[in-house]
């Protein structure tokens, strides 16, 4: 059997693929009526949405921004910004930080999609709490 590579995080799931460039490449599936994280901006990483089903509204630099399949959202460093699936339908897109190296928020902060209710433990309090207390040391910077 192989090992899976999907983590639940923060109430996405989020499966992870290998690349050869300088660019880390996530498919993140987010289930409706489920927000992302908070509004917050990357002083280091470019960050590119592409919506592969679905649609995902997003918050950037204070305009809000409703995508659907197809379309690609991209976010240079210190662009404040935050998504959520506000839909009834889940929402599958790729998402590409570059430089590499983000990869490692999502493998650290996630749990397991083979654990049992890891959806649910994703979003737990202590979850949440560990993400905000790391967040910084992944280029994360929360804006409250």
């Amino acid at each position: 059997m192989t090992k899976s590579n999907s983590k639940w995080v923060v109430g996405h799931k989020v499966s992870f693929h290998d690349t050869t460039g300088d660019y880390d490449l996530t498919i993140i599936e987010t289930p409706p009526q489920v927000q992302g994280p908070p509004p917050h901006t990357h002083k280091f990483y470019k960050e590119s949405f592409i919506i592969i089903e679905g649609e995902m509204e997003f918050f950037v630099n204070g305009t809000i921004k409703t995508l659907k399949a197809g379309e690609v959202l991209d976010i240079p460093p210190n662009t404040l910004h935050t998504f959520e699936n506000k839909g009834n339908k889940t929402c599958k897109f790729a998402n590409i930080h570059s430089p590499k190296g983000f990869r490692d928020f999502f493998i650290e902060m996630g749990i397991s999609d083979e654990e049992p209710d890891a959806h649910i433990k994703s979003v737990s309090q202590e979850v949440i709490e560990n993400v905000m207390q790391s967040a910084e040391s992944f280029d994360m910077h929360i804006k409250m």
